[in-house]
């Protein structure tokens, strides 16, 4: 689909997966629109993209810099939704304020921009590439609100795709990686040192602080391949509707399918063998 003019919109590009994208698209000709609710982008990405603030949880901002893009170039022929964080820790556990904000940033912000997307869209087409997670499918213990999260901006972007397969030239994907190496275990694990903790979970949080179900260990993949995967789903024709990254995460939606009695204590006994290694090594 790319042409030598061809524009898109990025969030969460000032770090890990975003800024890994970024790159990607300004090496494959795009003009790239960065955008972060920090504005400290690394110096890769400063030089070669459009750097601007944006806060997906603030309306008007989005509906400011989707014009502002319209207005410079005339287009927007792709919008990737990657802003993200995760809250962790049980259920039982998790302020619910904090569980809100997340949705926020993960399933209202996503929506906010593509209702504002849309309008430009419809008139020229265009692709809506959002970076979900396999723990969209299937959900891990200690982060349930956040898989939370990314089934339900799952379901959203389902329903959209259905939705505009009437109209010419628009196209909506999913990108669903596992675990990748960027700063995303470091920011929820600072949110588990405040946490009140109930005895009843310490595996749990065994498992959250020493194990890999934040980090995947030496399961991770790097932002490169997730970058390389959005590319695809930007540019492939046609494009499809989901895009697993790596063996790895198209086994752990295998395991979506299977019975609760079998899917259960291959969470938990990944978590406990996992922070085990972990102390270990």
């Amino acid at each position: 689909m790319a042409t030598g003019d061809s524009v898109v919109l990025l969030t969460g590009a000032a770090s890990g997966i975003g800024a890994a994208t970024a790159r990607a698209f300004a090496d494959d000709g795009w003009t790239v629109y960065a955008t972060d609710v920090r504005t400290e982008f690394p110096t890769a990405v400063r030089e070669r993209c459009r750097c601007l603030e944006l806060d997906v949880t603030d309306g008007e901002q989005v509906e400011a810099v989707v014009d502002r893009i319209i207005a410079e170039t005339g287009r927007l022929d792709c919008l990737v939704n990657n802003a993200g964080y995760a809250v962790a820790g049980p259920a039982e556990d998790v302020d619910g304020d904090d569980v809100r904000k997340q949705f926020d940033v993960l399933v209202h912000g996503p929506h906010r921009l593509v209702q504002a997307v849309l309008p430009e869209m419809r008139e020229r087409g265009g692709r809506i590439v959002t970076v979900s997670s396999v723990l969209g499918h299937t959900a891990s213990p200690g982060l349930g609100a956040y898989s939370a999260g990314k089934a339900a901006v799952e379901s959203l972007t389902d329903a959209l795709r259905i939705e505009v397969a009437d109209t010419e030239g628009v196209h909506v994907s999913l990108v669903e990686p596992a675990w990748v190496e960027t700063g995303f275990a470091e920011g929820a694990l600072e949110g588990l040192r405040d946490a009140n903790r109930t005895p009843t979970y310490d595996r749990t949080y065994d498992a959250l602080e020493d194990g890999w179900v934040l980090t995947g260990g030496p399961l991770a993949t790097t932002p490169e391949t997730v970058a390389t995967t959005v590319l695809a789903a930007a540019t492939d024709d046609p494009p499809k509707a989901r895009y697993p990254v790596g063996a790895f995460a198209a086994f752990v939606r295998w395991t979506h399918w299977l019975p609760a009695r079998l899917q259960d204590p291959i969470h938990r006994g990944f978590g406990r063998v996992s922070a085990a290694l972990g102390r270990w090594l």
